[in-house]
């Protein structure tokens, strides 16, 4: 057609038919004219090839700007993005129209595919089934998640195989720790049923930063010796270099985005217990494991196996339990039965939990506490270790430093509050321990929190003596249990011949 110029598909197409048929027919059914047909058979090469580029149809905008001030700019700082070498001309020749971004960006594009630095290239790699299991931590607290309305500050620990994409996630309440890595890579694999031949994460010095060099050794051998047991080789890679783990820092924001869905589509971020939480997470990741499932069965079929027992994922200290009821341990407090003050202990710390030992008797376990931050100490304080001590001395509650760890429900701790306004230090005291002890004596520590808070909306303050009549005590007594004893005459007929029959008289 006039005014229109033929395309290298064109040609090609009219060679084509030119094996077969007149020049002029040939044209036709390529789509272009008898002329252009006889001008091709005289001329040589592709019209892609004969073309001239256009010329510039108005002034250029940049003339004097960009050879002269732009790319000496490039040169020096070959990182400056378009845009503010944008702005910075803008601000250098007010007159330029705004309209010019975009031939900015269109130059310093061109001018760094030609004279920009060498860009780093990403390889794709090659997964074995049965290789490589890699370990990572990831933040969570995007997620926005809340437990009985309190936000929760957490990380998730993110096991993955390289080449089926086998994943476990576990709720970490305590940071990136070896105790966290121990026990979330053991949940991995004995939920998986077998081992890989590498374990691979980042950099292990999260765990060790800001101890010392003895404390550094120490966790570096036991994590060794933990590889060991399960007959796996660890590496890491470089530091800095995350893309090195891209096989899992990538499915970090696929597991986050996953778990942010199904908190939308349950409607609440909100969970009544910890536990919950995980029960959740727990089916958020087995679901994304069922998509996997073929690959999964096919890697399983050529992991190691798993050795006879778990190895130990907790780090073991000794405390001293004090006169205060209780004893220290990274800069948080816990309280403990007051029969243990003066006891030398030994403590097994998880990442949710402390298990605490006199001797090889286990005593008791405590959930975990932290830290605040900034480094202010934490406290887990169990009211039940310290109500003894509180009903023979009431008013040690009215200053105590850890008073305010102390109430079990948030409901207690308003009801102290009311009961300072509502009456004098004394009885205030003396009220909030009887309705402590009565929480604990008789069983009723969430329902008697519901009728306190009854009360305080109501406005009346709490009288456990009344209280004490709506809760009454379960009956511990010893069930009747009638037996009713055969006659005296039956045991003769013992050995008889009726009854080796079957029967008795």
């Amino acid at each position: 057609m006039p005014g229109r110029h033929i395309t290298d598909h064109q040609m090609e197409l009219y060679m084509t038919h030119r094996k077969k048929d007149r020049p002029a027919l040939a044209g036709a059914k390529a789509g272009f004219s008898t002329a252009t047909a006889y001008r091709i058979e005289a001329e040589a090469g592709r019209p892609s090839e004969k073309r001239k580029g256009r010329g510039r149809r108005r002034p250029d905008p940049l003339a004097g700007i960009f050879e002269e001030e732009i790319v000496p700019l490039l040169e020096a700082s070959p990182g400056l993005r378009a845009v503010a070498l944008y702005d910075e001309m803008m601000r250098r020749h007010p007159e330029l129209h705004p309209g010019v971004r975009r031939t900015v960006e269109r130059r310093v594009r061109a001018w760094k595919a030609r004279h920009g630095p060498e860009q780093e290239i990403m390889f794709r790699q090659k997964h074995e089934p049965g290789r490589r299991g890699l370990s990572d931590f990831t933040d969570a607290g995007a997620l926005g998640v809340t437990v009985a309305g309190a936000p929760l500050a957490h990380k998730l620990y993110h096991f993955r195989l390289e080449y089926s994409g086998f994943c476990h996630a576990a709720v970490v309440l305590g940071g990136e720790s070896y105790v966290a890595l121990a026990e979330g890579l053991q949940d991995a694999l004995w939920a998986l049923g077998g081992v890989p031949k590498e374990h691979r994460t980042d950099s292990l010095s999260a765990a060790f930063r800001n101890l010392k060099r003895e404390a550094r050794e120490d966790l570096t051998a036991r994590y060794e010796a933990l590889l060991e047991d399960y007959g796996m080789s660890g590496s890491r890679n470089s530091r800095g270099r995350a893309h090195e783990n891209g096989s899992i820092e990538g499915p970090h924001g696929h597991l986050k985005r996953a778990l942010g869905d199904a908190l939308l589509l349950r409607g609440s971020p909100d969970f009544e217990t910890i536990g919950a939480y995980r029960a959740f997470l727990a089916r958020v990741v087995s679901r994304r494991n069922a998509r996997n499932r073929e690959k999964i069965d096919a890697e399983r079929a050529v992991l190691g196996a798993l050795p006879g027992r778990r190895s130990d994922g907790f780090e073991e200290t000794l405390v001293r339990v004090t006169s205060t009821g209780g004893f220290s341990l990274r800069r948080v407090f816990y309280t403990v039965p007051s029969r243990l003050v003066g006891h030398r202990l030994r403590v097994r710390l998880y990442d949710d939990r402390l298990v605490v030992y006199a001797g090889t008797e286990q005593l008791v376990t405590l959930p975990r506490g932290h830290a605040g931050p900034g480094g202010r100490r934490g406290r887990v304080v169990n009211y039940r270790h310290v109500l003894p001590s509180l009903r023979r001395k009431p008013m040690a509650l009215l200053n105590w430093v850890h008073r305010d760890g102390l109430f079990p429900r948030d409901a207690y701790r308003r009801a102290f509050d009311a009961l300072r306004e509502g009456l004098d230090d004394r009885q205030a005291c003396r009220r909030m321990v009887d309705l402590l002890a009565l929480a604990h004596d008789h069983c009723c520590e969430a329902r008697l929190a519901d009728e306190i808070d009854r009360g305080l909306d109501a406005g009346e303050l709490p009288d456990p003596e009344l209280l004490r009549k709506r809760f009454p005590p379960k009956p511990d007594g010893i069930p009747d249990i009638g037996m009713a004893l055969p006659p005296v005459a039956d045991y003769d007929d013992f050995g008889s011949p009726a009854l080796a029959a079957g029967g008795l008289s």
